[in-house]
């Protein structure tokens, strides 16, 4: 007799495979940080002018017009992307500054290795380079760039200087104009960086920290107030040797 055996049980279906979810459908609160992320590229690579917010739009993953519900316009997108790099780091770089328990020569050398680390090894340096470059064409740009970090940058070293000059660690100084000192080196260590330095061969490239370290020496051997000495002690003589030398040498 044929036997008979209980049909198997209908497996129970397979759920559906979880699908990737769509860039333009990511939680809103992610969208900002990716337009800003792409306007950085974009600004970096080909300036203010040159860069369309359908570019960064489509850098983005959205729609133009998902751009300008979270930024009205071009130079808004730009504010946005200077306050998110550069100048929103002043409020942890002057709560350092308030804590920092060592000398004001190491202060100084903390400020242009941070500089370096947070800005100028990063897509933001581009920034500082954009500005100078486009800032004729783009006069509001530059004031707002001005207002957000040059000042605000300014005020800091200030600060860091006299600093070293109220410790008697440095001597008196113009401060308006010695911050320029510590900058300088800065903007063309970015300069070179952001235009040249792809273009040269390797036993020309600057090594950036070797080039901080080395500006630091030269300018902190400026700064530092002189040592009293002996030989510092001797009066200058009042005629000068070199024209002596050249009353001689005249016929």
């Amino acid at each position: 007799m044929p036997v008979h055996r209980p049909a198997p049980a209908p497996r129970a279906p397979a759920p559906p495979a979880a699908k990737a979810q769509p860039r333009h459908e990511r939680r809103k609160e992610a969208r900002p940080g990716e337009l800003l992320e792409a306007a950085l590229s974009l600004f970096v690579e080909k300036g203010f002018a040159a860069t369309r917010v359908e570019e960064v739009a489509a850098r983005a993953g959205v729609s133009k017009g998902t751009l300008f519900l979270y930024f009205p316009s071009k130079e808004e997108l730009f504010k946005a992307l200077v306050r998110q790099t550069i100048s929103g780091r002043f409020t942890e770089w002057n709560e350092e500054l308030k804590q920092f328990n060592g000398s004001s020569a190491e202060l100084v050398r903390y400020c242009m290795h941070s500089w370096w680390e947070r800005i100028g090894m990063t897509k933001a340096a581009g920034i500082s380079k954009l500005v100078m470059s486009e800032a004729g064409t783009f006069p509001e740009i530059a004031a707002f760039y001005q207002q957000e970090v040059i000042g605000p940058g300014h005020d800091l070293l200030k600060r860091v200087l006299q600093r070293g000059v109220d410790s008697g660690e440095f001597r008196p100084m113009a401060m308006e104009y010695a911050v320029y000192s510590l900058i300088a080196p800065m903007i063309f260590l970015l300069m070179w960086q952001h235009s040249l330095a792809p273009c040269c061969p390797a036993n020309q490239q600057i090594e950036p920290v070797g080039f901080i370290d080395s500006q630091l020496d030269l300018l902190l051997g400026g700064m530092l107030a002189p040592t009293l000495t002996p030989s510092s002690a001797v009066k200058t003589p009042k005629t000068n040797p070199l024209k002596s030398k050249l009353r001689i040498q005249t016929p």
